[in-house]
């Protein structure tokens, strides 16, 4: 993940140099905790939650060790910091996936291939470390549950439009169905992380299998509002 950037824009798109010290200030107080979530986050990935060393992220972000306590407080606010960081993001990439005007069984598709980037790329581990570490910390729980609680919301907006557009829905509400489509997915990553592939690989399958049941549903019924 590279470092980013903050500049003021100028008319035209080009970046343009701040102009006033506290703009100066302002740019390099941005620039420094972006600076932090970066490596943050590649040692975050490397080391896992519990070796985290905040003195190694420091040094790989090239700034003194008081600077992370300044702008996080907390080993525990940086690491909650990168997460909501990571989570915003992944948010709006699904977001922008079930807006698409593609079949739900093709973006259905497409979740699931996002399961194995997002394995990949290291943020189900991160948020599955601060699950767990949620189990005994409030502090913790309450900044996770809301994360998590996004992506449901998310997926009951997606059930609630199926719906108006004339989805048989079964009997079950929007956030039944937000329950059901997540899930899994959760329990899925959790199996995967620790290697238990009895379980593991049977998933992966059967999700990607609910896919198969959308697509026939739709093809088997194209315009479910009569028209």
């Amino acid at each position: 993940m590279s470092r980013w950037s903050y500049a003021r824009g100028t008319v035209d798109g080009t970046a343009a140099a701040p102009r006033t010290r506290a703009e100066r200030r302002d740019r390099a107080t941005a620039e420094t905790r972006a600076a932090i979530l970066a490596a943050a986050r590649e040692c975050l990935l490397a080391d896992g939650y519990a070796n985290l060393s905040t003195r190694r992220v420091a040094e790989s972000a090239e700034v003194p060790l008081s600077q992370i306590h300044y702008h996080f407080g907390s080993k525990l606010q940086l690491i909650l910091a990168v997460l909501a960081a990571e989570n915003a993001r992944l948010l709006e990439r699904q977001r922008a996936m079930f807006d698409a005007p593609e079949p739900l069984w093709v973006r259905w598709d497409l979740a699931c291939d996002f399961l194995e980037t997002d394995l990949a790329s290291g943020y189900v581990r991160i948020l599955q470390e601060m699950i767990a570490a949620g189990w005994s910390d409030a502090e913790v729980a309450a900044p996770v549950r809301d994360m998590i609680g996004g992506w449901y919301r998310l997926l009951a907006e997606v059930a609630r439009r199926e719906q108006e557009q004339g989805a048989d829905m079964g009997g079950f509400t929007p956030d039944e169905v937000a329950a059901l489509m997540g899930t899994p997915f959760l329990g899925a990553e959790e199996l995967i992380l620790l290697g238990v592939t009895d379980a593991a690989l049977p998933l992966r399958s059967a999700l990607r299998k609910v896919g198969v049941i959308l697509r026939r549903i739709a093809e088997s019924d194209p315009d479910p509002t009569g028209g």
